[in-house]
């Protein structure tokens, strides 16, 4: 599964099934319908209506996919159901919106993934404990219960790592998954569990119901650089090497979408975000669009304002995957992740990058 939260709004996800159940039937490709006609790329996300992972949707309500000259088809996976970055792997769609750490897995297994565009700086999580749980740090996760989205996703792997730079063995503490959203929040209010890690919306509606309060910040960029020693590139999109190879004007176009995109989030507010998002995102059972609001503007600096790997990220997310165990050989930094069609972007649009990128080495 993906690095990701599980979607929350029942409404939504019904919805979005229906598109994602379109967008994996028969084989993918970046098919065009003849010469000079626009190439279509199937993009299945790990939760369109999670925060973390608002560019996918924001840059089709914007319009940019089609000012660009690609037409998007978005998905979004189901709770249980196959994970973005395993749909990409499979061919069942063209790219995912996940996690960068991915890339590292898949060529541990031998296979060749890349990052065309990173979006976040940051996981985008906190990590929520209940008032007499006594937990301020990952120091304390001893003898205590932790939820995460499940067993084996980003969130459990978040888990481990902030525990073992603190010394703490996984041993010495239990975890279950409890996904995110209302069930998440139930795990919170019937002590299942003393604190999970999770993103917003789930984070608003965990304080606004008073069952548990951010002891972690992995939400921003600084506050993932001050707990995990630098900047850990989360969101971003991924596909296949033989596939970027054979697509390359195609992966253009959409990378200068999602740039011009980043450029937008950074310049406008997050109410003016949320106005453009759908409605069933910003307001549902579990927050109020001014809930949204809020907890959008606390946490919007885990985006990235120019599309661009950030120096040092690669190098994090390594050393997070080796200290939990997920890899254990040699890795190729260099043939994870790739800025040329960010850099592209930037150049063709005339936008000023500030991030500093990632050399080949991370």
């Amino acid at each position: 599964m993906s690095r990701r939260p599980v979607a929350v709004a029942a409404s939504v996800l019904t919805v979005l099934a229906l598109g994602a159940t379109s967008a994996c039937s028969g084989n993918s490709s970046a098919s065009t319908g003849g010469s000079g006609s626009t190439p279509t790329v199937k993009l299945m996300a790990g939760g369109l209506d999670k925060q973390i992972y608002l560019p996918y949707q924001l840059a089709q309500q914007l319009g940019f996919y089609k000012k660009y000259g690609v037409d998007v088809q978005l998905s979004t996976e189901q709770d249980g159901g196959v994970g973005a970055e395993e749909a990409m792997a499979s061919g069942q769609v063209d790219m995912a919106g996940a996690w960068y750490n991915h890339t590292i897995e898949f060529q541990a297994k031998g296979k060749a993934v890349e990052d065309v565009v990173q979006l976040s700086g940051a996981p985008g999580e906190r990590e929520m404990c209940t008032a007499k749980s006594g937990v301020h740090s990952a120091a304390d996760f001893k003898g205590k219960t932790l939820g995460v989205t499940d067993l084996g996703s980003g969130t459990d792997t978040l888990t481990q790592f902030l525990a073992a730079k603190q010394g703490v063995k996984t041993s010495q503490f239990h975890r279950i998954g409890v996904g995110a959203g209302s069930t998440a929040i139930a795990a919170l209010q019937n002590g299942k569990v003393d604190c999970v890690m999770t993103t917003q919306p789930t984070v608003a509606a965990i304080q606004k119901k008073g069952v548990g309060t951010s002891a972690i910040d992995l939400a921003t960029t600084s506050g993932a650089t001050a707990a995990m020693g630098g900047a850990y590139p989360a969101a971003s999109v991924l596909a296949r090497t033989d596939w970027v190879n054979a697509h390359k004007d195609t992966v253009q176009k959409v990378v200068d979408a999602l740039v011009a995109t980043m450029h937008w989030i950074n310049t406008h507010s997050a109410a003016d975000i949320a106005n453009k998002l759908p409605a069933s995102f910003v307001s549902n059972q579990l927050v109020t669009k001014a809930d949204y609001i809020a907890a959008l503007n606390e946490d919007k600096g885990q985006f990235l304002p120019d599309g661009l790997m950030p120096a040092g990220g690669p190098k994090t997310s390594l050393a997070t995957e080796k200290l939990v165990g997920n890899v254990k050989g040699s890795v190729d930094l260099s043939k994870t992740f790739t800025n040329d069609f960010a850099v592209q972007a930037n150049k063709t649009e005339g936008f000023k990058t500030t991030t500093t990128p990632a050399g080949p080495n991370g």
